[in-house]
């Protein structure tokens, strides 16, 4: 997966988020899950790859912010639409005294909905397949609609013809679907384009009702998928790679604050070790000293280095 210098477009959306704190006040950010792995992966890359957001957002203020906070990351702003008189989604997340999250979710008018359904998406998918990897995830499934999923796989098949990296990262979320049948189809539709796919076994179980972690390799050996992850919270994260199996045990840590955009992050990391010639051990080292920074700090995003 090694390139001299990557140019990775991740696709999906940034909303604006609202982090609830112990004494019920709110803080104002902004995250999503791909978003949040390309700000990890263009702070991991540096000058050493180029990465741009692929997202529909309104013509708003927040969605002004959003803009500048990416450029601010290094960024690329070239894959994004602003649509008139259209909004971001928002969300709040509730955090419990050992850190783990609940989400509630406003995003029904979201403009990502549109992202791949009007007139300026069209040069954008075009250049889609030009890119050396390919970012999305479960979520992006979810809010692109059918007809946003179709222009998708057309792209996946088109950027995998000119020998692209495909990552796919499963996030599951039940709310966004009218039901577990058409998450499932979605996901089938996807995954035969699929190079790394970076799993979560809790998303798999929900999802496929795999029961451990043999079955959820067992379900992918027929895909042909290169480069399975599996994702396992404290416990060591699971790899198949070339025929192989690795086990990489995940870092230790006194105090779990909040565990938002911990898969994330982890993600970020292991695509940027493996694109900078890292092995599948040493991204999953890469990627569980990340996430352990990260669930030590409130909100998404922790402060840059």
């Amino acid at each position: 997966m090694s390139n001299p210098k990557p140019r990775i477009a991740l696709i999906g959306e940034c909303m604006i988020e609202l982090q609830q704190r112990a004494d019920g006040s709110l803080h104002q950010s902004f995250g999503g899950d791909t978003l949040n792995t390309a700000v990890y992966l263009a702070r991991a890359l540096g000058d050493r790859g180029a990465v741009d957001y692929v997202t529909a957002l309104g013509d708003d203020s927040f969605s002004d912010a959003m803009c500048q906070g990416w450029a601010a990351e290094n960024i690329g702003l070239e894959r994004v639409q602003r649509l008139p008189g259209r909004l971001p989604g928002l969300y709040c997340i509730q955090t419990d005294a050992a850190g783990e999250r609940r989400f509630l979710y406003w995003r029904n008018e979201a403009a990502v909905r549109d992202c791949f359904t009007t007139p300026a998406a069209a040069p954008i998918l075009a250049a889609l397949p030009g890119y050396d990897v390919l970012y999305f995830s479960g979520i992006t499934l979810a809010v692109l609609g059918e007809q946003g999923r179709v222009k998708l796989i057309e792209t996946l098949v088109e950027a995998r013809r000119r020998g692209a990296q495909v990552v796919f990262d499963n996030n599951f979320r039940p709310r966004l679907w009218a039901s577990i049948d058409a998450a499932r189809a979605a996901y089938r539709s996807v995954l035969p384009h699929v190079t790394l796919a970076l799993l979560t076994v809790d998303d798999e179980q929900a999802l496929f009702g795999h029961q451990d972690s043999d079955a959820v390799f067992a379900a992918y050996a027929p895909l042909g998928t290169p480069e399975v992850v599996l994702k396992r919270g404290a416990e060591a994260c699971l790899i198949r790679y070339e025929g192989q199996s690795y086990e990489v045990p995940a870092q230790r840590v006194e105090r779990v604050v909040d565990t938002t955009a911990a898969g994330d992050s982890f993600s970020a990391a292991y695509l940027a070790s493996r694109l900078l010639g890292g092995s599948p051990v040493d991204a999953a080292e890469a990627g569980h000293l990340l996430a352990s920074r990260v669930i030590q700090v409130p909100g998404a995003l922790i402060p840059r280095p």
